[in-house]
């Protein structure tokens, strides 16, 4: 097993300081899936050599340490997640296997050798004995840890699951799919519900937002789609970022996310529900499915280690997170980068104050997204000039370096406003 250093700190022979974020944790492979710990600064991460690592992190300076690692997995470890109570950490493979590891000493506790006919994409966890594992088939599996079994079988779906989500009462399960479509399952009465039209390249992602009222989902296309509680048949919104695809979104709060993109950068933005043409297509010679497997999904379709991506300098611009706003709908700055590389997941630290991102430049990196949570974004929308750089939301950020803040209110939100953003909407 390759064991990755334990940061990328410098130099020693200064006395430890205090930072505004952790530093990077580097590995000797691609982490392809990382998870923060609901409770503790801990991260797990898993990589394409089939490895699993738990780290604790700290703002002192040196302070980031490897508690353990485990090498069960034969091949690529696809997606990792902690259990609600922070106990356990479930971790699937492109071995087709599921792993349950003790957190506290990495222990396997419970193994699933052949728990899918096709390669594991993600799990999710649903509460302490539920949890909800797809594939690159199409085919998603509910499991109770109480028999040992799963539950709910069902392929409605074409192409890979991406992702899912489950609302607060653990009844209802979403699942974005390479084919386009979000899937619903009710999880309670063990069935399937409904899929949603297709929708314009793969459904990358789905998180769920404002209050539970609204789903969105990020496509291999650019295009964050919004959908209604109330009406999964078809998407009520969409909004096209300046980004080559949406790969992967996590919630900030209840209406600002943060998405990692293929040209490395991590945005944080907002939606007003006013429709707006798709984003244009990867330009790339390769075209359809294949195209869509590479820009979109492509640790699903190479195992993570890239071989199908063009050469980096075909990709456009450097890959940073980026924070969104949605309804109304804003593109808020750029968070941070990995320079040139692809980001393949994003994690946020129980409270929102921090944000994890892991890339193909084989480092975890962390984000300051404390200044997101305050945020009451204004409908009033300045005229800026088409293209220009996106706003720098932290000093690690790219950009421009001007004031994010310019076109923000510092009040806080009157209570009036919650009726004025179109949450229940077609």
């Amino acid at each position: 097993m390759a064991a990755p250093g334990e940061g990328c700190s410098e130099p020693a022979g200064r006395e430890p300081r205090l930072r505004d974020t952790p530093e990077d944790i580097c590995f000797e492979a691609t982490a392809n899936a990382i998870a923060l710990h609901p409770a503790r600064p801990l991260l797990a991460a898993g990589d394409v050599d089939g490895d699993v690592y738990l780290y604790s992190y700290s703002c002192i300076e040196g302070e980031n340490r490897q508690l353990w690692s485990s090498g069960h997995h034969l091949k690529s470890c696809r997606d990792v997640a902690f259990s609600q109570d922070g106990q356990k950490l479930f971790t699937v493979s492109k071995d087709k296997s599921i792993h349950i590891l003790t957190v506290e000493e990495g222990r396997l506790e419970t193994r699933f050798p052949k728990a899918h006919s096709s390669a594991l994409n993600c799990v999710l966890p649903i509460d302490n004995h539920v949890f909800a594992t797809g594939d690159d088939g199409g085919a998603l599996k509910v499991w109770d840890l109480r028999k040992g079994d799963a539950i709910l079988e069902a392929r409605q779906q074409e192409e890979y699951i991406s992702a899912m989500a489950v609302d607060g009462n653990g009844k209802i399960l979403l699942t974005a799919s390479g084919d386009g479509t979000l899937g619903v399952f009710n999880v309670k009465r063990r069935r399937f519900d409904l899929l949603s039209e297709p929708q314009n390249g793969d459904l990358t992602s789905v998180v769920l937002l404002k209050r539970g009222k609204k789903v969105a989902c990020g496509s291999s296309e650019g295009t964050i789609y919004l959908f209604n509680w109330d009406g999964f048949g078809a998407a009520s919104d969409r909004f096209a970022l300046r980004a080559e695809s949406v790969d992967c979104m996590v919630p900030i709060t209840d209406s600002i996310v943060c998405v990692g993109s293929l040209d490395g950068v991590i945005r944080s933005g907002a939606w007003d529900g006013e429709a707006v043409g798709r984003a244009q297509p990867w330009s790339g010679t390769r075209g359809g499915r294949a195209r869509r497997a590479c820009a979109g999904a492509h640790r699903r379709a190479c195992g993570g280690l890239g071989p199908c991506l063009p050469a980096r300098s075909s990709l456009g611009p450097v890959p940073v997170p980026r924070a969104v706003n949605v309804l109304p709908n804003r593109v808020l700055g750029c968070v941070g980068q990995h320079l040139g590389e692809p980001i393949e997941q994003l994690a946020v630290a129980p409270g929102g104050q921090l944000l994890a991102s892991c890339a193909h430049d084989q480092k975890v990196k962390f984000w300051d997204v404390s200044a997101l949570g305050g945020l009451v974004v204004d409908d009033y929308r300045k005229k800026k000039k088409k293209g220009g750089p996106l706003r720098a939301l932290s000093g690690k950020a790219a950009g421009s370096g001007e004031d994010f803040f310019a076109d923000l209110r510092d009040e806080a939100e009157p209570e009036a406003a919650a009726g004025s953003d179109s949450d229940g909407s077609g």
